[in-house]
Formats: structure tokens, sequence, C-alpha cells
């Protein structure tokens, strides 16, 4: 006992108590397992067996006397459809008798008296009923009736006296079943009060046990702490009780020599730390302002950038025209560097210029037919795709609200990409086309050219990037940055279909009008009435976004005058 108040541990303690507590209360478990078990076995006994064996025992009785109720009645008038209960009764009687057989398995003395009734009736059938119906048949009611004498209804009598013995079995069997559950019942409730008491003892042990190994050293231990917690950091903490609310309050008074010793340098942090976020603050606000003048600078000097490098384009190709043939070979291919390069130069400028422009001149929102957009992209894109062999079609397209320039530019980037980035000695064929998705126009621009690998399917978005060098594919790589400003700009989103089977699918989505939404909504409904079938209201949206094939292949050439807002760029994709 000593060894246990100094020695063990507050684990082990409470790990012996709760041992103890379980083994008791499996121990009680079982056995009341065992005796639910019987008692629920006594509970079928009477309601599966005994109670069935006392109504099917009453439905025997009333088909035996509907058998006699039967001879009486054929005797009387000779007729045969009077014989119809007794042969019902007789299916009835074996049929009943095979139940019975079978509930009263465990029960030998029913299946005695049940033999008993089988062996008069049959007894009864053979030598009452079966010759009043021969005697019936052969010689007419009166020779029937005279057969029925009282030695023939005392010979029945005998058998109503064997039914009524045997409902006196099952009913003794059934008091017996039922006072076996009573039995098992009252054991059951014995064994859980035993092993509520068990509980009851246990958590009076445990409550005892814990205030004095637990809440009594652990109050003292918060006090000390407590006084530390005040201000008191030379008060020294000493634990009592288990060894690990001793372990603790050594750890606790380190801690509070530590916290003693670091409180200086965490106020020096501190202060430390107050500065720094007003220098991050200070950042932020300087950074948003930087960002503001960055967006300014990055317009001025893309202006302010055009006069010199004009200058130096001109006098480079006056170089190259003048004195070309009379300079060595690699003089000039040191000025076509110099002109390529200005130019390169002049092209980028003039793109970033175009791409800082989008959504800040702004011309307000209007109503814009995409028609009429596809018509002004034939037009821009016409030389570029009688070069290439180029074929372009496009569906009926929907009007939106947006900005007609933006959107034009936005097109003939695409359209001028597909024709661009083509296979060799393969025509290239663009469409364009349109459906209405969850209130949205998504737009699609597919082409046969050379497609996109999927790892690359948003790297084309970004600024300048290109997948290709400048010698394969022309362009400054700014021109899907451009789309997808534009669509963003417009309240929709850019993706590249990864799941084309050829060429290139861009795919990108527009805000669509109130009207086309109720539209689509409305064809959706009157194509669920006109069918009653789920399957064409699914279908009905598909038919309005997308108009039939071929509803514009290209239009005629419109006037070539060209909006080179982005000063022709053409970006390069992979």
């Amino acid at each position: 006992m000593q060894g246990y108040q100094q020695g063990w541990t507050l684990r082990r303690r409470v790990a012996a108590l709760l041992g103890v507590v379980l083994a008791l209360l499996l121990g009680l478990a079982a056995a009341e397992a065992a005796v639910a078990a019987k008692n629920r076995q006594n509970i079928d006994a009477v309601l599966l067996k005994t109670g069935p064996l006392r109504v099917q025992a009453q439905e025997l009785m009333s088909a035996l006397l509907d058998q006699e109720t039967a001879i009486r009645g054929y005797a009387v008038n000779g007729d045969r459809k009077d014989l119809a209960p007794y042969q019902d009764g007789l299916k009835r009687e074996q049929s009943l008798v095979a139940s019975i057989r079978g509930l009263a398995a465990g029960y030998p003395a029913v299946r005695r008296e049940l033999d008993v009734i089988e062996q008069q009736a049959t007894q009864w059938r053979a030598q009452v009923a079966e010759p009043v119906i021969a005697t019936t048949e052969r010689s007419g009611p009166s020779a029937g009736r005279a057969l029925i004498t009282d030695r023939t209804r005392q010979q029945f009598d005998g058998v109503r006296a064997s039914v009524n013995t045997l409902q006196d079995e099952i009913l003794t069997v059934r008091k017996q079943a039922a006072d076996r559950v009573n039995s098992t019942s009252n054991v059951l409730v014995v064994l859980l009060i035993i092993a509520a008491l068990v509980v009851a003892v246990a958590g009076a042990v445990m409550l005892v046990s814990l205030d004095r190994i637990l809440i009594r050293p652990l109050a003292a231990l918060v006090g000390q702490v407590r006084e530390v917690a005040e201000g008191d950091y030379q008060h020294r903490i000493s634990g009592s009780g288990p060894p690990e609310f001793r372990r603790l309050a050594d750890d606790i008074d380190q801690m509070r020599q530590k916290i003693a010793q670091d409180l200086d340098e965490v106020r020096q942090a501190r202060e430390r730390i107050e500065w720094v976020n007003d220098q991050l603050q200070k950042q932020a606000e300087e950074l948003t302002r930087s960002n503001r003048d960055l967006e300014q600078f990055a317009y001025v000097a893309s202006h302010d950038l055009q006069e010199p490098l004009r200058k130096v384009a001109s006098f480079c190709q006056l170089l190259q025209r003048r004195y070309a043939g009379q300079l060595d070979e690699r003089a000039d291919q040191y000025i076509a560097f110099a002109v390529d390069g200005a130019q390169r130069m002049q092209r980028l400028i003039n793109d970033l210029l175009a791409f800082s422009r989008i959504g800040r001149l702004t011309t307000g929102f209007t109503e814009v037919d995409l028609n009429r957009v596809m018509g002004d992209v034939a037009g821009q894109t016409e030389a570029a795709r009688q070069y290439a062999d180029a074929e372009l079609t496009w569906d009926e397209m929907p009007t939106i609200r947006g900005e007609e320039p933006l959107l034009t530019n936005l097109l003939v980037n695409l359209v001028s990409n597909s024709v661009k980035f083509r296979r060799p000695d393969v025509p290239p064929k663009v469409h364009v086309s349109a459906r209405l998705v969850d209130g949205e126009w998504e737009i699609s621009c597919r082409d046969n050219g050379i497609g996109i690998e999927p790892e690359f399917a948003d790297k084309i978005f970004v600024i300048f990037q290109r997948l290709h060098s400048k010698d394969a594919y022309p362009g400054t790589g700014i021109g899907l940055a451009i789309v997808k400003k534009i669509v963003e700009y417009h309240g929709g989103r850019v993706w590249v279909d990864t799941d084309a089977e050829e060429g290139t699918t861009i795919r990108f989505t527009l805000p669509a009008l109130e009207a086309d939404i109720e539209a689509a909504q409305a064809a959706e409904t009157a194509a669920a009435e006109e069918t009653g079938a789920a399957g064409s209201a699914e279908d009905a949206p598909a038919d309005v976004a997308r108009q039939p094939d071929g509803a514009a292949s290209e239009e005629p050439a419109v006037a070539p005058e060209r909006h080179d807002t982005n000063g022709g760029m053409k970006e390069t994709v992979g």
C-alpha cells in the first residue's frame, strides 16, 4: 500500500481502478447477454409458438365442425353442393395438423394430443362421414339420415373433447413459457441493478481518488502558477502528489525561469515588430502608389519610345538601302539585324501600348452584334487568309453587351492565330460558334492547325510568352494575353479545350442578355411540354445556343480598313 501511495503514477492508478471496474462490468455483461438470450427464447416461445398453436387449435376445431355440419346438411338435402364445406374443412384440417406438428416440435405432450385428434377424426370420417355420403348418394337422404345416430354424435363429441384437451395442453405450455419469461426477466433486472451499483460505486471511488490524487495537487499547482502569472516571476513552483505532477511542477518552474530571462527580449522584440508593422503598412501604401505610377509610366513610356525607335529604324533602313552591296556581307548582315531589332522593338511597344489601353480608354458598353463583328474580322484577316488559302466560317452569333472595338480585336487575334499556326500542306479551316450555357455565351474558335500540348494550355495566356522561336512563327507573344484581358474586362473567362481531337479550340465566355436567357428558358419549357421527356428538355438550351451550321460562311469582302489598335500583332501559341 505504501508503494502504491508513493510510487504509482496517476495513469497506473486510474488504469488499475478502471481495470477492476471493467472486469466486473464485462462479467455482468456476459451474464446479462446469456440471460437476455434465454429470455428472448422464452419470449419467442410465447409469441411465435404457443400463441400460434392456440389460434391454430381453434381453427382446427372450426375445420372439424365444418366437416360435421356439411355431412348433416348433405344427409338432409342430398345436394352435392353441401359437401363443399366438408372438402374445404378436410383440407384445412390437414394443413393445420401439419402446421401444429411443426410448431409443437419441442412440446411432446401437445404432439401426443394432436395424434389422438388425428386418429379420432380419421376414425369418424371412416365410420360416419364416408358411409353417410355413400348411402345418401345410393339410397337418398332418408337412408343417409338414418345413419346419423346418438352414437355417431357421441363419437364426434369425443373428437371435440380431444381438441379441448389439446387447447388445455397448449395453455399449460404457454403458461410455463410465460413463467420462464418472468423468471429470466427478473434475473436480467437484478443483473442490471448490480451493474448500476458497480458503476455507482466505481464512480464514487473514482471521485474520491481523483480529489485526493488529482484535484488537490492540481489546485495547489494552479495557485502557484497564478502567483507567477500575476507578476511574481521569482516565486519558485513546487509540486506534490503523483510523480507526473511533481515533474510537471519542475517543468513549469524551468519555464518560469526561462520566461523571466526572456521577458526583456520579448519586450524589445515586440517594439521591433510594431516598428516593422508600421514600415510594412507604409510600404503597402507606397506599393499601391507605385503600381498606379507604373501603369501610367508604361502608357507614357510606350508613347515616348516611339519617336527614337522610328528614328533608329528609319536611319537603319536608309543605311540598308543606300549601302546595300557596297560594304562586305557581314556589314549588310549587321544592318539587317539592326533594322529587324528596331522593328521588333516597335511592335513590342505597340503591343504593350494596346495591352495597357484595355480597360483604360473605354467607350462604354453597348449592345454588339457579333455577326457584324465577324464580318469585320473577316475583312481584317482577308489578306492573311488569302495568302494561306484559309477558310473562315461561323454560326449565327448572339448579341451581347460590350465594346465593339475590343471584341473585334479579340476575335481578330484568335482567327489570326488559327491561320498562322497551320499545318504544312493543309489548308487552314477556322470555325467560330456560340452556345448558351448557364446564362453565359460560350464562344469557341476551332481550327485544324498544329494544336497545343495540354501542359502549355495555361502558359499561352502569359504576356510575351512564346512556345516557338520568332524565326519559326513571327509575333510578339502578347496576342493571347490581350485576348485574356479583353475577356476578363467583359466579365468572362477564357481557356483552351484540351479535349479537342484536332487542332486547337479556344473557348471564352461572355455574359448573355436577359432576353436571350428568357428565350432559352421558354424554349426549354415548350420542348418539355411537347415531348414530355426530360431528355428533350435538356436538349432545348443547346438548340438555342448553337445555331445550324452554315448560317454564314465568309462574308463578302469588307472594305479593308484595318483598325490596327495593336500594331497588327500576332501572338505565338503552341
